[in-house]
């Protein structure tokens, strides 16, 4: 046995190596998260939070979140969009600029900076200018990448675009639900005007958690 052993061995020598189309690829990078339940009346949202990829907004929200300035607050506008299969557009929800909730502004950081993006799922800030987003944020219905930064835009306010901080990883069906909830087309002033829902949906609670929620059979 010993000598099979030592005569195969030598056959290791002579293996080809890997050609360049056959290298193993490179793992895919993966970045430092935090999961959040969003609970609404409608159901749980649970979204992942880029804390590594957007550390400023990232850090911006979770405070809202270990600070229960959430609770009790609504989902209050559905976007619809007019082109594109539906449902197409955003969710948005948050403090509504509440003095007894909202926090100071933070930086701005652009989708150039941070390799995010507005794809299907995705959190934004919402926001006037850059660097006045505060407790409001949007969720994505659909890809709407023409949010992301557009540096060579001749304007400076879609130069910067909105800031991705995280995106749904569970639940999109429940965020499907309260945009197809009921519009009250009196409702809000200017480009607002027509996009708030007749009956704002609340965000009972907002907390970490460690894992995604047990999927039922």
């Amino acid at each position: 046995m010993t000598r099979i052993i030592a005569a195969l061995a030598p056959l290791a020598l002579f293996a080809s190596p890997l050609s360049a189309q056959e290298e193993i690829p490179a793992p895919e990078p993966t970045f430092d998260t935090q999961l959040v339940v969003i609970e609404t009346t409608m159901g749980d949202i649970t979204v992942s939070i880029e804390t590594e990829r957007a550390p400023i907004t990232a850090a911006n929200f979770l405070r809202y979140v270990d600070e229960d300035r959430f609770d009790g607050t609504k989902f209050y506008r559905a976007m619809h969009l007019e082109w594109g299969e539906p449902p197409n557009g955003l969710l948005q929800g948050g403090t509504q600029m509440h003095p007894d909730r909202v926090l100071d502004p933070i930086a701005h950081e652009p989708t150039t900076e941070t390799g995010l993006s507005h794809t299907d799922g995705a959190l934004s800030m919402a926001r006037y200018d850059p660097g006045s987003a505060t407790g409001d944020f949007s969720i994505m219905i659909k890809d709407q990448t023409g949010l992301d930064a557009t540096p060579e835009s001749p304007d400076p306010n879609l130069q910067l675009g909105f800031a991705v901080f995280g995106y749904v990883v569970d639940g999109m069906d429940v965020v499907h639900a309260i945009h197809a909830a009921p519009i009250d087309p009196e409702k809000g002033e200017g480009w607002m005007k027509g996009q708030l829902l007749a009956d704002p949906v609340e965000i009972v609670d907002m907390r970490r958690v460690d894992a995604l929620p047990a999927q039922s059979d």
